[in-house]
């Protein structure tokens, strides 16, 4: 469904200019005044989510946890954290678990779990060795795991191995000590995932002041930004960008998935089975095994709090700007296998509201056909009108009016560029030595750089994975693990 809609578009886009040059560019004007008031409305929520998330990061939510009357019971609850990797370096999980051992958080609540992969080689199981050496006594649990390959029903991937470093949890730590599933918080976290200091007080007090709170998911924002002094611009932009998208996405919980690290009762892990074992995107396909479980009641409560994680670095640029492609053609992957695991689930629970069902299909759909086309259609397809409408049209006032008023609009949506630019610098970590003032300069300018990166690594990777699920066989995507790099000296 997600190819055949994206590509009925954008040939439709291509044969109607041909066919029906006046009215294709009266469609263009109309798409491009809508993409204008999309910028418009998604950067109030952007303000929004910024503001409260500003308003967190003031807060001490142990102290907080500790005097509001509606969490004493906070220390109950046990944190368990899922760490799976599989070849990323030492330097890379070491940076994780120091950040984790500086939170503002008891860690005697922790029962944190590693896993690596046996067909990661010795290598992996020596880090592994070495990690678990240096953090024995730092938690209340430390558990290692190392999950076998080719077990049946399985598929090599992030989501196999989570499953199985939390079934051996379940059944070393948690069954053994008799602590009640509902009393367990797990965080899934990728590899990479620096905590900020007061992220399990926000955690803990959003799970004890939530109504049905074993009936939701808890997700922070996301910023790839660990690395970010160390990628090149068009890298940056990227990272930037989804980082900016996700915190957009909090002041939207209506449409709000679980995505990368994230955060559920344990109790809803066990009801369901754990992550699925045989698919690319399981931090996102958790939501729905939840929602469709619990016949629609199910939601993601955005915490409105952020955490770190790398942005795409390679040794080399052109290395990076492939691993990007790779990376943003597997989230785009997710479209392809959740949409149609969630459309049949609507069909065969009637249980769910129908209103429900046709929203959540509508705008999940909506969201990945956009992802696909809105881009191309932009910054490209508008001037097909132009360019196949032949001379009568080419000779037309709304011929001569099309690309005056399509620039018209676009300089009016710029605003969200400007907008993006701003934030790029707020929301730099601490500079290195070498940062100087001047770089404030660079880290601006770098934004021209956006309309390149919405098709190359937006609209073009989108189809690729909607193509590749349209055809199947060879052409399906596996789980690809995005390289993790760490320069050795300063640039």
């Amino acid at each position: 469904m997600p190819g055949v809609l994206s590509w009925t578009t954008l040939i439709g886009v291509a044969l109607l200019s041909w066919l029906t040059p006046v009215g294709m560019a009266i469609f263009i004007i109309f798409f491009d005044v809508y993409w204008f008031l999309k910028t418009f409305y998604l950067s109030i929520h952007l303000r929004i989510s910024y503001r409260k998330m500003r308003n967190n990061m003031e807060i001490n939510w142990l102290e907080k946890l500790k005097t509001d009357p509606a969490t004493t019971a906070w220390p109950d609850i046990y944190h368990l954290i899922v760490f799976p990797f599989f070849d990323e370096p030492y330097e890379v999980i070491k940076e994780s678990f120091e950040a984790l051992a500086r939170i503002n958080y008891p860690l005697g609540r922790f029962i944190v779990a590693i896993g690596t992969e046996e067909k990661a080689g010795e290598a992996a199981k020596q880090t592994l060795d070495r990690i678990t050496a240096e953090y024995a006594n730092t938690f209340f649990k430390l558990v290692a795991t190392v999950h076998p390959s080719n077990l049946p029903g399985e598929a090599p991937g992030k989501g196999s191995n989570e499953a199985w470093i939390a079934q051996q949890v379940k059944q070393e730590v948690i069954d053994p000590l008799r602590i009640p599933y509902e009393r367990i918080v797990v965080s899934s976290f990728d590899i990479d995932t620096q905590i900020f200091p007061d992220y399990f007080g926000v955690l803990t007090h959003a799970f004890l002041t939530t109504e049905d709170n074993l009936h939701a998911s808890y997700l922070p924002i996301p910023f790839f930004l660990n690395n970010i002094f160390q990628a090149p611009a068009i890298a940056r932009v990227i990272s930037f960008s989804a980082s900016i998208y996700h915190m957009m996405q909090q002041a939207r919980p209506h449409r709000l998935t679980t995505f990368s690290s994230h955060s559920m009762p344990f109790q809803a892990l066990v009801d369901v089975g754990f992550w699925k074992k045989d698919i690319v995107s399981e931090d996102s396909q958790i939501f729905w095994q939840c929602y469709l479980h619990y016949n629609g009641n199910y939601r993601v409560i955005p915490l409105n709090y952020p955490i770190s994680m790398d942005s795409n670095v390679a040794p080399s640029f052109w290395r990076t700007m492939l691993n990007q492609y790779k990376q943003q053609r597997r989230w785009a992957w997710g479209g392809v296998e959740n949409i149609p695991y969630l459309m049949m689930g609507f069909m065969r629970n009637k249980q769910i509201p129908f209103k429900k069902r046709f929203s959540w299909a509508f705008f999940y759909i909506e969201g990945f056909h956009s992802w696909a086309t809105n881009a191309l259609i932009i910054f490209t397809l508008s001037w097909l009108p132009i360019l196949l409408g032949g001379p009568d049209f080419r000779f037309s006032l709304i011929s001569y009016s099309l690309p005056k008023v399509t620039n018209m609009i676009m300089n009016f949506a710029a605003i969200g560029i400007v907008t993006s630019a701003f934030l790029g610098i707020v929301l730099l970590p601490p500079k290195p030595i070498w940062f100087k003032k001047y770089h404030y300069v660079w880290f601006v300018l770098q934004w021209a750089f956006l309309p390149l990166t919405m098709i190359i690594f937006g609209s073009i990777p989108a189809l690729d994975a909607q193509t590749r699920g349209m055809f199947g066989g060879k052409l399906r995507l596996g789980f690809w693990v995005t390289p993790k790099h760490r320069e050795t000296k300063n640039p």
